[in-house]
């Protein structure tokens, strides 16, 4: 499975960004797609996560300000970001894992190469 990422950029405070990640190769044995950021010097952290059957899960980080969606014909996961704050600024990157519950286990094989956000104030 190969993740392209897209959809990064330079934004000001309280704009809103939609990043896509693209799937492709095995993309049936795709159960799960996550969302995460990292910035330097900090631990990587989940943003959120959806099932290839729909439901999905949140992290903390974004307090309520983002929503992730799938299109399924596209292999496609979308994460919207809403309200960008300085803080916000990091690489989000995809993973393939899977979502059991609410908790969602990243896989390690599967990241893509990560699209730059970057909010100015």
């Amino acid at each position: 499975v190969q993740l392209v990422e897209s959809g990064g950029g330079l934004v000001r405070v309280g704009e809103s960004l939609r990043l896509s990640c693209v799937a492709s190769g095995d993309t049936h044995s795709i159960l799960a797609i996550g969302w995460y950021r990292a910035t330097p010097g900090k631990t990587r952290e989940l943003v959120a996560a959806i099932s290839s059957f729909g439901p999905t899960t949140y992290g903390d980080s974004m307090e309520g300000r983002c929503t992730i969606s799938r299109d399924g014909a596209r292999n496609t996961v979308y994460l919207q970001i809403d309200s960008l704050k300085p803080e916000d600024t990091a690489v989000y990157s995809c993973n393939v894992g899977y979502l059991h519950g609410d908790k969602y286990y990243p896989g390690p094989h599967y990241w893509g190469q990560g699209t730059q956000v970057s909010v100015s104030s």
